[in-house]
């Protein structure tokens, strides 16, 4: 049973991690880090707990939306490569392809940073409602 002291302390916590990956969007994603390992760490502390399922949601939503980042970008580096490749064989078929990549791994990032922040949201709503994150 978790005293009260402790369950408030995880939900300041948990408000601090989340405001963290709010204002991560502010630097250009070099603090998304923190809050992650701040999650890893306190973790355990809420196994058990409507708490858990907040760690839980903030960690699969951090890897998931770095697997969808990292296709999104990766498509859109092989388009962009495609790109200068089909430009200097004057290709205009490759050309064709590469811009429709582009658009593609630029849909993926868009969707991927849409998903976190409703992802982030949705949370933070439910933790200030006392209430778990399904």
């Amino acid at each position: 049973m978790m005293t009260d002291d402790k369950q408030r302390e995880l939900i300041t916590y948990n408000n601090v991690t989340y405001l963290l990956y709010v204002v991560s969007y502010f630097t250009a994603g070099l603090l998304w880090i923190v809050p992650i390992v701040m999650n890893y760490a306190k973790r355990n502390d809420a196994n058990g707990t409507w708490l858990a399922t907040h760690f839980d949601w903030q960690i699969k939503t951090f890897w998931y939306s770095i697997v969808f980042f990292v296709i999104g970008g990766m498509l859109l580096l092989f388009a962009l490569g495609g790109l200068g490749v089909s430009v200097m064989v004057d290709s205009g078929n490759a050309a064709i392809v590469s811009i429709l990549l582009t658009g593609l791994g630029l849909m993926i990032i868009f969707f991927t940073v849409i998903w976190h922040l409703y992802r982030i949201i949705r949370g933070w709503i439910a933790l200030t409602g006392n209430r778990p994150v399904p």
